[in-house]
């Protein structure tokens, strides 16, 4: 009579497998974390910033005095989406040329930026219409927005 089979060892090495998956997926958005806009302190970019910054404080997203701000940092926001690819404006395709971990980070950064405005928080209605988010990517994002914890 022949053993009788023990799925346990499977299991163990499925659960390692995606462990370590999950691992190189955490590491690499470190690594982002890391690099995250270095562009912004390049001579294209920091004099713009630090000229248009001090407008957008307090100023609601979307609004038109938010509009007329990004549109004096044109040149050095251009330059900035050339050079990082968790911008949609990286992409030919905007969004459908990203990746998950372009999304995540761009997800990242929207909420970083909110904190500029607190009353707006993320203004994914907004992003949603200007990137031309698909509904099912939306509502993703929507729900990871809903699940992030309060305090970071």
């Amino acid at each position: 009579m022949s053993a009788q089979y023990d799925s346990r060892a499977d299991h163990l090495a499925h659960i390692h497998a995606v462990r370590d998956r999950l691992e190189i997926f955490a590491a690499e958005l470190m690594r982002r974390g890391r690099v995250h806009d270095a562009s912004k302190f390049s001579a294209e970019e920091k004099p713009v910033y630090d000229a248009v910054y001090p407008m957008l404080r307090g100023v609601a997203y979307g609004s038109a005095e938010w509009k007329a701000a990004v549109e004096r940092a044109r040149p050095a926001l251009d330059h900035h989406y050339q050079r990082n690819r968790h911008h949609p404006e990286y992409h030919a395709e905007g969004i459908a040329g990203m990746d998950l971990f372009d999304v995540v980070e761009m997800l990242c950064d929207w909420m970083a930026a909110a904190e500029r405005n607190p009353a707006d928080g993320v203004r994914l209605d907004l992003n949603v219409t200007h990137y031309g988010i698909d509904k099912q990517l939306a509502r993703i994002l929507e729900n990871t927005l809903a699940r992030w914890p309060v305090a970071l």
